[in-house]
């Protein structure tokens, strides 16, 4: 799963010529689910997100500091499956690292729920999934972060071989 975390004054989601989702200070988050992610990564990302410090202390010129939750800040999570978009080749942007689906689409959502159980649910805001979407927002720094937690690979564990020691030297 990955995401891109923006400090922000504001965002805002519309969909339709509607705004479904606006926030005030705090993170907007594009997300998206890669396939083999699992609840784990989900939930993994979404605890970084919320204990992710991105705001200085104002009190004692500290840098980096505080995270979302220390400012009282809200978040807006947005999907965004172009994340994982493969352009090494041509000019045509290849989407098979996105996964696609109802599963996706579970996952997301198990994403911004866990995001607001690990801070505060009215602070949590959503955009609609797979929807077309404009995003709106007032960087804040501008501060931008990319976070990833990827499913660790499954297989046969490799067995570590003891070093065999060094035969002393026969002079």
């Amino acid at each position: 799963m990955k995401a891109i975390l923006q400090r922000v004054i504001s965002a805002s989601v519309t969909v339709d010529k509607q705004v479904v989702s606006s926030i005030g200070k705090g993170i907007l988050v594009l997300a998206a689910v890669a396939p083999g992610d699992t609840e784990k990564e989900v939930d993994a990302l979404a605890a970084k997100v919320i204990k992710m410090k991105l705001w200085d202390d104002e009190e004692t010129g500290g840098r980096w500091k505080h995270n979302v939750q220390d400012i009282s800040g809200d978040v807006l999570c947005v999907s965004q499956f172009t994340l994982l978009a493969n352009t090494k080749k041509g000019s045509k942007p290849d989407f098979h690292g996105a996964m696609g689906g109802e599963h996706a689409k579970e996952l997301y959502q198990r994403f911004v729920s866990k995001v607001g159980e690990g801070y505060n649910p009215e602070k949590v805001k959503d955009g609609v999934f797979q929807a077309m979407m404009e995003v709106a927002l007032i960087n804040d720094g501008p501060v931008t972060f990319e976070m990833s937690v990827e499913p660790k690979p499954v297989g046969p564990k490799k067995s570590v071989e003891p070093k065999k020691s060094a035969e002393p030297k026969k002079p």
